[in-house]
């Protein structure tokens, strides 16, 4: 089991340190696995600072695509004009 630290805005810590938030969209550049443990630290873009707080999640799904995979599953001109959606279920 590993620790991963990432900076996460302001708006987005809230949902997640209120449980609203159970998904985290990343860059698939971390060597993350189911197991270890997300600790995102609250930083703030328009001061360029972390405010001090921070919430540690731990990883129990992790989904990782590229983004001409997406395209098996919806058409590309469909992606480029409605966008992806994720959603976090309960």
């Amino acid at each position: 089991m590993s620790l991963i630290k990432k900076k996460i805005w302001p708006e987005y810590f809230e949902a997640v340190a209120a449980g609203r938030k159970k998904f985290e969209l990343r860059l698939g550049d971390i060597e993350a696995q189911v197991g270890d443990v997300l600790l995102l630290e609250e930083w703030n873009p328009e001061t360029k600072s972390y405010t001090g707080r921070s919430v540690e999640k731990k990883i129990t799904y992790i989904g990782r695509w590229k983004s001409g995979e997406l395209e098996r599953f919806w058409p590309k001109d469909e992606i480029e004009e409605k966008g992806i959606a994720i959603l976090s279920l309960e």
